[in-house]
């Protein structure tokens, strides 16, 4: 038995009674002292700074603002403006104002600073209260060639995460540019040139240890992390919607986020691969299926996803989930083979609604802005590549 008298502020006398067998009870008093911490002295939450252009937000960004975020307690983002992107790398395929959108949604961000300054500062850092600075295991240059990070490396306040391998906006501009040759552009003498686009879009043959990219390899492991692995609780009304959720953009953004509002617990049915290619046609989809589920699963109003889900919203589908309410966009429905309406049961069971995201941005308006800009972009993608290949020589400047 542990009985506790308090004395003064500083101390505690603890009196411990031992019974022992033979009846006789003893007391020792100890005299503990006690730490009274002053606000200031207690815990302070670490505030950690990344920073990037997060083009075409994908899950390689949100893979890194993940472990950033499990290196502080806030995580702060700053987000370059186009016009800064403009000057050092070439155009952005997001605006800012999407980008910033965006990178508001993945839920491991805390705060987000518009127009961030390309050349991280001591006075950013101080600014925002932040104690360090993070960024992936690549280089990032100005266009001058100076990395972009050297102020905080020199200060001692820079740390670095792993960057994920098989995707970045480079390969995703590569494939859209692919997509253009094979698709989009039928005149072969307008086309890209094959070699180059290949060598970023397809495989790990480019030369620029950065850009060339190798295979996606998704993971259980990686799976998880992303996940919240939370269920719905008793009560929860659970919304479902389905789709291809290629090149996740803003306007998937803005559909999930109405969608989310109509419940409690929002689960999100991806399409595998072949039945995607059915109803899109062509090369599509651009990802493949576990880089379209990660991306998804980034976005902070998803609570769960269903990989390679089911064209038809089946009664199993619902009965298993127990969902309350069907949604689906202002896209065209395609039928299913023979006809048959893939929304047919949640509408008889009066639990299927059409839902306006009030935003008109598609996967193939994303397309088109490559391809109606694709000689900027390949230009863009070249002179990245180049600036990478000095790096790994070791030609960078520091200052």
């Amino acid at each position: 038995m542990l009985i506790l008298y308090g004395l003064a502020a500083a101390d505690l006398i603890v009196v411990i009674k031992v019974e022992t067998s033979g009846k006789v009870n003893k007391y020792f008093h100890i005299i503990v002292s006690v730490i009274v911490m002053s606000g200031d002295e207690k815990k302070k939450h670490v505030r950690v700074w990344v920073d990037g252009c997060f083009d075409m937000v994908h899950f390689g960004h949100a893979n890194a603002l993940r472990q950033a975020k499990q290196m502080g307690d806030v995580l702060v983002v700053g987000v370059h403006s186009d016009a800064e992107i403009s000057k050092h790398k070439g155009p952005p395929v997001f605006t800012e104002d999407e980008r910033y959108k965006m990178v508001r949604a993945i839920k491991w961000v805390d705060e987000v600073v518009e127009s961030a300054p390309y050349v991280t500062t001591i006075e950013t850092l101080d600014e925002h209260g932040c104690e360090y600075c993070v960024h992936g295991d690549d280089i990032t240059t100005t266009a001058d060639g100076v990395d972009t990070y050297h102020l905080v490396k020199a200060a001692g306040r820079y740390k670095e995460c792993n960057r994920t391998l098989g995707i970045s906006t480079t390969d995703l501009v590569g494939r859209m540019l692919l997509v253009t040759r094979s698709h989009h552009e039928r005149d072969e003498s307008k086309s890209p040139d094959p070699l180059y686009i290949q060598s970023i879009g397809q495989d790990n043959q480019g030369r620029s240890p950065y850009t060339g990219t190798s295979l996606c390899l998704p993971t259980t492991k990686r799976i998880a992390q992303f996940s919240s692995g939370r269920e719905p609780n008793p009560g929860d009304k659970i919304v479902y919607v389905a789709g291809a959720f290629d090149l996740f953009h803003i306007g998937h953004l803005d559909f999930l986020e109405k969608a989310r509002k109509l419940g409690d617990y929002l689960i999100v049915g991806i399409h595998s691969d072949p039945v995607v290619n059915v109803y899109k046609g062509s090369n599509y989809p651009i990802m493949n299926l576990h880089e379209r589920v990660l991306s998804v699963l980034t976005n902070r109003h998803v609570s769960e996803v269903v990989i390679g889900a089911p064209y038809s919203v089946s009664s199993e589908l619902m009965d298993h989930f127990k969902v309350d309410l069907v949604c689906h966009g202002q896209t065209t429905i395609c039928p299913c083979p023979l006809g048959l309406d893939p929304y047919h049961e949640p509408r008889r069971r009066g639990k299927f609604i059409l839902i306006d995201s009030e935003n008109n941005v598609t996967t193939e308006s994303i397309v088109s802005r490559i391809i109606n800009h694709r000689l900027e972009y390949e230009t863009r993608n070249k002179k990245k590549e180049a600036k990478e290949i000095n790096i790994a020589e070791g030609k960078v400047n520091s200052h």
